[in-house]
């Protein structure tokens, strides 16, 4: 599922190899080497005219030793080099704000692209993990209706190589604080299984022994419900985990806050949830973002328990990051409580999870909102 790449002119491409200033239309914006798998960059070096090792070389440069130019590669000759900052540059995201929240331990960065659209990566760091949470398209054509990326409407897909940049940065501030990189969630903008190509591409990469060496159970994919692309994960050979945006368990209330819902009603969701347990055995995250006096209650709460009852499954309850500029509220800590409550005695495994950086706008898709805001006024 490599992602073809596109050999860019040399005046689309900064010297050193960094950011692609052009406006491209969507068919011919530029790859780089983060698109790239190691045969890809093999017969990349190869047909440079460069013996085939150099290709490892360059592979170790820039994911062992997390380089974000060409020229720290001090062992590539500076004719490579040259050439691959034409032919693949490293990076195709340029940092355009950095946000810092619960002291220090969450990091929000904002990315503008060589196309000028700008996207969100969300770096949290725990006691015993560092996670990084990735977006897979600038926008979402989903419309959650409690999500501040769903307002934006979907602008474009991010490549492979784009959501490959956004793990080596953020494996590279981990590193810079003493920290590995070790998990990774696609619960940034955008939906990966709408996106799904670019997204296994992504995976592939990040996943290579030789490389970031991310293990498959310590990546996670999250979804809306696209029920023939579940079906197609459950077919992937990797043992990844799979997380659904579920928020309701009846189709009323679940189409008015997911509207793909209608596309694919709950009965279909489960269904197509239960061929993935079979298939793979892995048990599934549901995602449950809980919202006062929308779907809280103690009866919507004993309808989500019998729903899920029986299958191989987690509820993972956050209560809502809310939104400047939508109606949508947290419940209290005694609501919250008590709605997991009532899981658990169903004997549902739940967790609370409390969003990180509510100081920063970390809910998904409110610093590029506030971002295009800032644009359209200047």
């Amino acid at each position: 599922m490599t992602t073809p790449v596109a050999t860019p002119s040399p005046r689309s491409v900064a010297p050193s190899g960094g950011i692609a200033r052009i406006a491209a239309p969507r068919g011919a914006r530029p790859h780089g080497l983060y698109d790239l798998t190691l045969h890809d960059l093999e017969t990349r070096v190869v047909d440079l005219g460069f013996p085939v090792y150099r290709a490892r070389q360059v592979w170790s440069w820039v994911y062992r030793q997390l380089v974000a130019d060409y020229i720290a590669m001090t062992n590539i000759p500076a004719a490579l080099r040259e050439a691959l900052s034409i032919a693949a540059p490293l990076s195709l995201l340029e940092p355009v704000r950095t946000l810092t929240a619960d002291d220090g331990e969450t990091i929000k960065t904002l990315y503008r692209t060589g196309d000028g659209q700008v996207l969100e990566t969300v770096l949290m760091f725990y006691p015993d993990r560092a996670t990084v949470c990735v977006s897979c398209q600038v926008g979402c054509a989903v419309g959650c209706a409690f999500c501040a990326t769903g307002l934006m409407g979907l602008a474009r897909n991010l490549s492979a190589g784009e959501m490959v940049a956004q793990v080596a940065g953020a494996a590279r501030e981990a590193h810079q604080r003493g920290r590995t990189l070790t998990n990774i969630v696609m619960m940034g903008m955008g939906e990966p299984l709408h996106n799904y190509d670019a997204t296994m591409a992504f995976i592939g990469i990040i996943h290579d022994p030789d490389g970031l060496d991310i293990g498959a159970r310590r990546i996670t994919i999250s979804t809306s419900g696209i029920v023939p692309k579940i079906d197609a994960l459950a077919m992937e050979p990797l043992q990844l985990n799979l997380a659904v945006s579920l928020h309701a368990p009846d189709d009323e209330l679940r189409s008015s806050l997911v509207p793909i819902n209608r596309r694919y009603p709950i009965a279909m969701l489960m269904a197509s949830i239960d061929r993935y347990i079979e298939k793979t055995g892995r048990r599934v995250s549901f995602e449950y973002a809980l919202m006062r006096g929308i779907n809280d209650s103690e009866e919507i709460a004993r309808d989500l328990a019998a729903l899920l009852r029986g299958r191989l499954c987690h509820v993972n309850i956050i209560p809502l990051n809310p939104v400047d500029v939508l109606p949508y509220e947290r419940p209290d800590a005694a609501g919250i409580e008590r709605f997991a409550s009532i899981l658990r005695e169903a004997a549902i495994a739940t967790t609370v999870r409390y969003s990180r950086g509510l100081d920063i706008d970390a809910a998904c898709g409110q610093l590029r909102a506030k971002e295009e805001a800032t644009r359209a006024a200047s």
